[in-house]
């Protein structure tokens, strides 16, 4: 380990000392338990740590609550595919239930189709995910969004062109 990477962690270690209290706290007020927040909380200085070189912040919390956010509110739109996964499963009850292993790979694979869309607008997402987990057709997709089928063949080549360029980087 280099002199400046020692640095970077002995900085960093310095302000897990003096935030982290703080920090679990703050995301307590947010979160549904303690531990949730703790583990936030722990992510939160993970991120900082390997982040490259970061230099003396001259506000620290308002750093450190931007970083928690963010992590809270991938773990909420986790939550919610995972909710709606499952909700998804209950009403489709021709379906055998999938077992554990089969049920974790999905909700993998969900959040990383929703990790490449992050960013996208919702209508160029739903008309991605109505297609490609739902199997509906364009036609039926233009009717589901009210929306014309031209704008259903623009938002799917956005979200493909999307997936296409994040999984080659």
């Amino acid at each position: 380990m280099s002199g400046a990477d020692t640095s970077h962690s002995d900085y960093v270690g310095g302000l897990f000392r003096s935030h982290y209290d703080w920090l679990c706290s703050r995301l307590h007020r947010h979160l549904d338990s303690r531990t949730h927040a703790e583990d936030i909380a722990a992510d939160t200085f993970v991120q900082l740590l390997s982040a490259p070189g970061v230099t003396p912040i001259r506000q620290p919390r308002a750093l450190l609550t931007t970083i928690a956010q963010r992590l809270m509110y991938q773990l909420w739109r986790r939550r919610d595919l995972e909710r709606a996964y499952l909700d998804a499963l209950d009403q489709d009850e021709t379906s055998s239930a999938p077992s554990p292993e089969d049920l974790a790979q999905m909700l993998e694979v969900l959040q990383a189709i929703d990790q490449l869309l992050d960013g996208l607008p919702t209508k160029v997402k739903a008309t991605f995910l109505l297609s490609q987990l739902n199997g509906l057709t364009y036609p039926e997709i233009a009717a589901e969004l009210d929306i014309s089928q031209r704008s259903i063949s623009d938002y799917m080549t956005r979200a493909i062109n999307r997936c296409l360029r994040l999984c080659l980087e």
